[in-house]
């Protein structure tokens, strides 16, 4: 029996065991197996005594030590295992009943691309309205025009992305068309003495309120300030001369609450909007804007991030004074991923000084770049899903969503060969002059058009294609072709292969335990590259003609090798991006 059949049962026999005290079910365990490879049908018997063997002295190990030998030897089945004890249920949102319909809203500044960060935002808002069939909200925040500005392109970039992740949305906003709105409001604010327009210097104004001590500005009659306010609007105030402030509790312990900025001027001129041109001088910091909308948009839950918390006090006092509630709110912790760039900012400057050819460079962790790679939209919401919605910080490994990848990937995703650093393999001491192979796109799918090779023989020798370290590896023994035959006397001569036809019988390989490689035609393959992470610098080999039938965007795994989604072509090459082991 091959290493490959005895990790199979190894992997499902300690699945088996933890479900069940420790104690694992050889009849459990051979359903298992078998579904997932029924050729192993043909030799139950040996299957069955070898699931007997593993089951003994698996039962011998405790619990914990089961454990760690899965964590260890098959760390995508325990992620696995996870995934289908938990319900995939999101626990209940907060005071949900007090509510006739759940809203929720992602809102995204559209001055960058999202990354995998932005999908816990994204799946949670969504799939939270899904579950009270109520409500999911697009917003985009494009209200500053100087410092984070928007970009046109990314408007669509989002909204493409949102449709990637399976998360409709059922109304869409942009605060740059929300401006009257949000004067308004600042208006009524100053009629209600919950705001004022400061003209001090941010220098003043920081020495005072860090002393909690009210600027000059704060107690001039509303009149007055309505006068500002007029000012700020009609130019007479530059940059810099004027803010609206929303009063707050001077003696705040967080001076950033203590009277926070609302609305200030940004030269048109200087700074002209993307979609709004220079109609605008007076803009809306965040904490207005979301404010307003999340109230007008009638928000009953706001989900985001941790680093937000301070910025839920200071709305609240807004709230307080319009006279509003103020939605429920939940703070989750940051998602960081090892390895993965998630920095909006150092995104931009990457692509900005070459260092990354776009913005779905597979180095990235931006979704456009996971989208390339071949990461399913499932596996981002089943990591999302894992990490859930507690306050701490989260800390993921790639490794834990390629995990999640490969159950998705992995029987959807149709087999072939492909060599990269190759040799001619010429197989002496054959009869035929022909042989035409038929292999299953799929081991667990047969339903599925085959892979046909029709190999020509001559004077006795085939010649193939098969990788160079596997001559290396396997160098005098007895190997099997994947699918063909069983050679013996493999040796390597210079730049050359040479081996003896053995037999075509598998039963034999299995017996032996011959090592399986896998192989090509010497002729009629296609010329591939795939990109593993610089976009510049791809590897070069070739596959077998049947990859031409794979359309862009699909799945495959080359055998033996790796998965990757096809991307287009070069020329007559077939460009891949890799997806993962």
């Amino acid at each position: 029996m091959t290493s490959y059949i005895e990790k199979l049962i190894r992997k499902y026999v300690l699945l088996n065991a933890i479900k069940h005290d420790g104690k694992p079910s050889v009849k459990a365990v051979i359903g298992k197996v078998i579904a997932e490879n029924p050729e192993l049908k043909r030799s139950i018997k040996e299957v069955l005594n070898k699931v007997e063997e593993i089951c003994n002295v698996i039962s011998k190990l405790s619990i914990e030590e089961q454990e760690e030998m899965l964590r260890r030897e098959f760390p995508e089945a325990l992620i696995e295992k996870r995934v289908r004890e938990e319900e995939k249920r999101l626990p209940p949102l907060p005071n949900a009943d007090k509510y006739e319909e759940i809203r929720t809203r992602f809102a995204p500044n559209p001055d960058s691309v999202l990354h995998l960060g932005s999908a816990r935002a994204i799946i949670l808002s969504h799939d939270y309205a899904r579950m009270y069939d109520g409500k999911f909200i697009l917003r985009f925040e494009d209200t500053d025009p100087r410092l984070k500005k928007a970009n046109l392109i990314f408007y669509d970039y989002i909204r493409e992305d949102l449709k990637w992740l399976n998360c409709k949305w059922d109304e869409e906003y942009i605060q740059s068309d929300r401006l009257e709105l949000y004067y308004k409001v600042a208006r009524e604010l100053i009629e209600r003495g919950g705001g004022y327009v400061c003209t001090c210097s941010r220098d003043k104004f920081r020495k005072l309120i860090a002393s909690s001590k009210p600027c000059p500005c704060r107690s001039l009659s509303i009149g007055m300030h309505l006068d500002r306010w007029e000012k700020m609007l009609n130019g007479t105030y530059d940059e810099e001369d004027a803010v609206l402030r929303v009063k707050t509790d001077l003696h705040h312990p967080n001076p950033a609450v203590r009277d926070w900025p609302a609305m200030r001027i940004i030269d048109p001129e200087k700074h002209p909007h993307p979609r709004k041109g220079k109609k605008y001088r007076v803009w809306p910091l965040y904490n207005m804007a979301a404010a307003i909308d999340d109230y007008y948009m009638r928000i009953t839950h706001i989900i985001r991030g941790q680093e937000h918390f301070v910025n839920t006090i200071r709305q609240k006092y807004l709230y307080k004074h319009m006279g509003w509630k103020y939605p429920e709110t939940i703070h989750y912790g940051r998602l960081m991923i090892e390895g993965g760039v998630l920095s909006k900012s150092k995104i931009e400057q990457g692509i900005r000084e070459g260092i990354y050819k776009g913005y779905d460079d597979p180095r990235l962790a931006t979704l456009r770049a996971l989208r390339r790679r071949g990461i399913q939209p499932e596996a981002i919401r089943a990591l999302v899903y894992s990490v859930g919605i507690k306050p701490s910080d989260a800390v993921i490994s790639w490794d834990n969503l390629l995990a999640y990848n490969r159950q998705i990937i992995d029987h959807k995703s149709n087999r072939y060969f492909a060599v990269f650093e190759y040799v001619p393999l010429t197989i002496t001491n054959l009869k035929q002059d022909r042989i035409k192979v038929e292999l299953d796109r799929h081991p667990q799918d047969r339903s599925r058009p085959k892979r046909v090779f029709e190999l020509n023989i001559v004077d006795g020798n085939l010649t193939l294609l098969v990788e160079k370290e596997d001559i290396t590896k396997f160098q005098g023994k007895l190997v099997r072709l994947i699918g063909l035959m069983n050679i013996k006397n493999l040796h390597a001569e210079g730049e050359s292969a040479f081996a003896e036809f053995d037999s075509f019988e598998l039963e034999k390989a299995k017996k032996l335990k011959a090592p399986l490689i896998h192989w090509l035609p010497k002729e009629g393959n296609v010329d591939i590259e795939v990109v593993i992470s610089d976009p510049d610098k791809p590897i070069s080999g070739k596959a077998e003609k049947s990859l031409v039938d794979e359309p862009i965007g699909a799945i495959v795994q080359f055998e033996r090798k790796f998965f990757a989604r096809v991307d287009g072509k070069r020329g007559e090459r077939i460009v891949l991006y890799y997806t993962s082991k």
